[in-house]
């Protein structure tokens, strides 16, 4: 009895019905791991130590539909075309006034608390201000000179959206 359910399982009869199923939840897989839940791997050490170095998420481009991106998300950002995107966390909104001192990070001219952030590296930003329609974001591994980070302002419109 047991082996003619797994028969039945393994090796089901090809019915036009079966490989309708089939069909259906291929289109509805790749629908959803290209439109609402895009994988990532991550690659770099941009992230780290919130995203190591050859992990994987994903980018659920659903997150800002009926919100705006805040402080302290981190967000997928379409770099260049659709292969290239970035992870970075938002450290200030549009309007805001953002630099580095010695290493802490002051968002219109207050300390802000970065607990995930593991080892700091004495940046020197001066204050600049976020245009409107933009956010500014920054990497986490803050280990590394200010000059070898991708980091500044970047424009609403290209945050894919949340890492899930």
């Amino acid at each position: 009895m047991a082996t003619s359910f797994f028969r039945r399982f393994f090796l089901p009869q090809l019915t036009s019905r079966f490989l309708l199923r089939v069909t259906v939840l291929a289109v509805i897989t790749v629908l959803i791991f290209t439109h609402v839940l895009v994988p990532l791997r991550i690659e770099g050490q941009s992230m780290e130590p919130t995203y190591k170095d050859g992990s994987f998420t994903f980018c659920w481009r659903g997150r800002y539909l009926f919100s705006n991106p805040g402080h302290g998300d981190v967000v997928a950002i379409r770099f260049a075309g659709r292969q290239v995107v970035l992870l970075k966390r938002i450290i200030a909104l549009a309007g805001e006034t953002v630099e580095f001192r010695d290493g802490v990070l002051l968002v219109n001219g207050r300390q802000v608390e970065e607990p995930y952030i593991s080892r700091p590296f004495p940046w020197n930003l001066p204050p600049r201000k976020v245009e409107p329609g933009k956010v500014y974001v920054v990497g986490d591994n803050r280990s590394v000179p200010l000059e070898r980070h991708h980091m500044g302002q970047v424009d609403v419109q290209r945050i894919l959206g949340g890492v899930f």
